[in-house]
């Protein structure tokens, strides 16, 4: 479980540091809002003609946080590779809560470091390597974690909310 921190003295030496996006932001498309608004509509369209109510009230919850999230801009934090772990904003991820690393690097589209927990409700982090050189955060990496070197794409889950614009 990470631990909160705003004690810089108890993170370690800094190898690496930079900031990141809570979430990507997304421009959508006026096209976008009128496909999703018809897939929601014939959803819960759906869901009350076979008495499904709960799974109505999902949908139209799931399309209010997405137009919320829509209106908002992500806020940028600060990301930090230490000698004892990662920090991410004021979290701190001791290296010894983290099981393997590894990076997708197939520009311009991703570029992304993922880190898998050990945790069950935390299972992998995603951190934007944005202009960094991967190669020098994957060397860094290494002296602490394992690499996976056969994960060699983005996950599903990733894949699609980037093309779908969702995330």
């Amino acid at each position: 479980m990470p631990k909160k921190t705003n004690d810089v003295a108890s993170i370690g030496t800094i190898q690496h540091q930079w900031n990141v996006t809570e979430y990507e932001h997304h421009d959508r498309a006026p096209f976008w809002y009128i496909f999703m608004m018809s897939i929601g509509i014939l959803l819960v369209g759906f869901g009350l003609f076979t008495g499904n109510f709960l799974f109505s009230l999902i949908i139209i919850l799931f399309a209010i946080i997405l137009f919320l999230q829509s209106q908002q801009h992500p806020i940028e934090v600060p990301f930090m590779i230490t000698d004892l772990g990662i920090v991410i904003s004021d979290r701190f991820y001791a290296f010894s809560e983290l099981r393997e690393f590894y990076i997708i690097y197939q520009p311009p589209e991703v570029k992304t470091l993922y880190v898998e927990t050990h945790g069950v409700w935390h299972p992998r982090l995603r951190i934007p390597l944005y202009d960094q050189n991967p190669v020098e955060v994957r060397h860094t990496l290494q002296n602490f974690l394992i690499e996976n070197i056969e994960k060699e794409d983005e996950p599903l889950s990733d894949r699609l909310s980037r093309n779908w614009g969702i995330h």
